[in-house]
C-alpha cells in the first residue's frame, strides 16, 4: 500500500465519496440524516461548495479514497463570514489509520490560510473518539445541546467544539498583525 496523499475532490470521487457519505447515514451518528443520497446528490454538494471556495479534500492511496473532508461557512450570515463548520469522513474500513486527523490538519490549515478566524466541530456527544480527536488539535467544547436530533430510535445530545485559528484583536484586522 502506498502512503496517504491528500489532495481536492474531483469527480471521479464521487461514487466512492457518496459510499462513505451513506455509510455514515445508515451505520452512524455522525451524520444526523436518515436517508441516504445519491451520487448526483454530492455531485451537487461539490460543485456547489467548489463555486464558493471551500475545500473539499480526500485522503487516497493506490486502493482510492480513504476519507473526505471540507468545511464551509457555519451559518449564511455575513457576521459568520469568518467562522466554518468542518466535516470529516473516513471509509469504514479506515478507521483507526489516522486518516481523520490528517484531512482535520489539513482543513485547519487551510482555513487559516483563507484567512478564517473560528473552525467550529458538531459532534454527538457520545462520540468519545471524535470529541478527544477535536481536543487532541486544540479544539475545546464550548457547549452541549440535549436531545436536538433524534436518530435510531433515540434522542441525540449535540457537543459544539470551538478552534480559533487566530489572535487578531478584530474582524477587520488581517491574521497576524496587531492592527
Amino acid at each position: 500500500m502506498t502512503a496517504v496523499q491528500l489532495r481536492p475532490a474531483h469527480d471521479a470521487d464521487l461514487d466512492t465519496i457518496t459510499e462513505i457519505h451513506n455509510h455514515a447515514v445508515v451505520h452512524t451518528t455522525a451524520i444526523w440524516n436518515e436517508e441516504a443520497v445519491d451520487r448526483a446528490d454530492r455531485a451537487a454538494w461539490l460543485a456547489d461548495r467548489t463555486a464558493r471556495g471551500y475545500p473539499v479534500i480526500v485522503a487516497a492511496d493506490d486502493t482510492g479514497v480513504l476519507g473526505y473532508a471540507s468545511y464551509a461557512q457555519w451559518r449564511p450570515h455575513s457576521g459568520y463570514r469568518l467562522t466554518v463548520e468542518h466535516s470529516v469522513y473516513v471509509r469504514g474500513d479506515q478507521r483507526g489509520r489516522g486518516i481523520g486527523r490528517t484531512l482535520m490538519e489539513e482543513l485547519i490549515a487551510h482555513a487559516r490560510t483563507a484567512g478564517m478566524h473560528v473552525m467550529i466541530g458538531g459532534v454527538e456527544s457520545g462520540n468519545a473518539a471524535s470529541i478527544a480527536l477535536h481536543e487532541r488539535l486544540g479544539f475545546r467544547e464550548v457547549g452541549r445541546m440535549p436531545q436536538v436530533g433524534a436518530k435510531f430510535g433515540r434522542w441525540l445530545d449535540l457537543s459544539m467544539l470551538q478552534l480559533v485559528l487566530d489572535d487578531r484583536p478584530s474582524p477587520d484586522a488581517r491574521p497576524g498583525t496587531e492592527d
